[in-house]
């Protein structure tokens, strides 16, 4: 496990915020939101977030403001750069991540593609 300054991935403060208050409310502030890529999705890598209470070997930390942000070496090399936000729609609240790496994604917003990952691409189940 790594501690950094230097950032692979940030988050705005709105997400941050949210972050902040959802940790609290779940009774876990000193848990650590997870970001990570996976082979999948209709354009060929997919995001995922999961809540977590420990780092893994392989883990970068990143902190902001008192929440920690947890990303494995794998994903690290998808998300250099990426921003973590949390958005509001007509559909619901929600984080995102706002990759510079994607060169397409779906329109669900969960899949993308970096140009290399082709191979793992298939046709778009979002129901868009």
């Amino acid at each position: 496990m790594s501690v950094t300054t230097e950032s692979v991935i940030t988050m705005t403060s709105e997400a941050v915020s949210q972050l902040k208050n959802f940790l609290v409310e779940q009774g876990t502030p000193d848990q650590m939101l997870r970001v990570f890529v996976a082979p999948g999705g209709c354009s060929g890598l997919q995001y995922g977030m999961t809540i977590e209470d420990t780092a893994e070997e392989d883990d970068t930390v990143i902190e902001t403001d008192g929440v920690k942000l947890l990303v494995d070496s794998f994903s690290g090399m998808y998300l250099q750069g990426a921003e973590v936000d949390y958005v509001n729609s007509l559909m619901g609240g929600g984080f995102t991540v706002r990759n510079p790496n994607a060169v397409a994604s779906c329109s669900c917003g969960h899949s993308f593609d970096t140009g290399a990952n082709e191979p793992t691409a298939h046709g778009c189940g979002c129901g868009k």
